[in-house]
């Protein structure tokens, strides 16, 4: 059995860490070069950056802000927000991402997976969906419907459809964003990421409403997630990576551990 992973995300909006609470009311609330360092420094096990404003600000990612941060930190680094073309995913890895993040244009323009794992390979392809819980229907048999722009445009795509289409077009992670629980630090959506990792051969990562060391135990046993995304939990000083991970280790999840 594979490890499972502890990944910090930074959300960053003009060169700034940022968090919001279910994808609305951001306020700016440091550095990410810091923290990057910081969380590096304590065992993190992966980096997850995003510019959250450069698909709805219909701009490009902030190469420099990358650099900076690769330049520093010796794990996994991925980056997503903004990225429309495989020239973009190609400059991020140039940068120093060892993986990309595709969402809102690969919604867009399905096409857009393939052609970027192809050109950097599906273990560097990362599929996100941001997901938010609406009434079944025909249309969305599962409860769950992607949006895209940050949240701000529902598209009438069912996730979990969605997550099998974009194992098929060659991604090799899924990023599963339940803007229901962002930032409300009261857990994981359990069903709806069980559901799609159910559903997938490739490693699901659970995102948004991590708030305390049980959640992440129950995202990764109950909601077999493979990796478990945190932001507010340690980006605000509540627990350090180290503790987290101590304390999964200690619960008998098989994480790794630097001693």
């Amino acid at each position: 059995m594979l490890s499972k992973r502890l990944i910090a995300c930074l959300d960053v909006r003009e060169g700034k860490l940022a968090k919001s609470v279910k994808f609305v009311n951001t306020k700016d609330i440091g550095d990410p070069v810091e923290k990057a360092i910081e969380y590096y420094n304590d065992g993190l096990d992966e980096l997850v950056f995003y510019d959250i404003t450069a698909s709805s600000d219909k701009r490009d990612i902030m190469i420099e802000t990358v650099e900076a941060v690769a330049s520093k930190i010796f794990i996994p680094f991925s980056v997503g927000g903004g990225i429309r073309c495989v020239d973009d995913a190609t400059k991020l890895r140039m940068a120093g991402a060892e993986k990309i993040n595709v969402n809102t244009a690969a919604v867009k323009r399905k096409e857009l997976i393939s052609e970027c794992a192809y050109a950097v390979g599906s273990q560097s392809t990362i599929l996100s969906m941001d997901i938010k819980q609406v009434e079944k229907s025909e249309k969305i048999p599962s409860g769950y419907e992607i949006v895209i722009n940050g949240g701000r445009t529902p598209m009438g795509i069912d996730a979990l459809e969605w997550a099998k289409e974009g194992e098929r077009l060659g991604a090799g992670e899924l990023v599963v964003n339940s803007i229901d629980a962002d930032g409300t630090k009261e857990g994981y959506e359990i069903n709806l990421t069980r559901m799609i990792a159910e559903a997938v051969t490739i490693p699901v990562i659970a995102s948004g409403g991590a708030g305390k060391p049980e959640h992440l135990y129950q995202v990764l046993t109950e909601g077999k997630a493979d990796a478990a995304l945190v932001a507010s939990m340690v980006h605000f000083g509540e627990y350090r990576c180290s503790e987290l991970k101590q304390y999964l280790h200690d619960r008998g999840i098989k994480i790794r551990m630097r001693y």
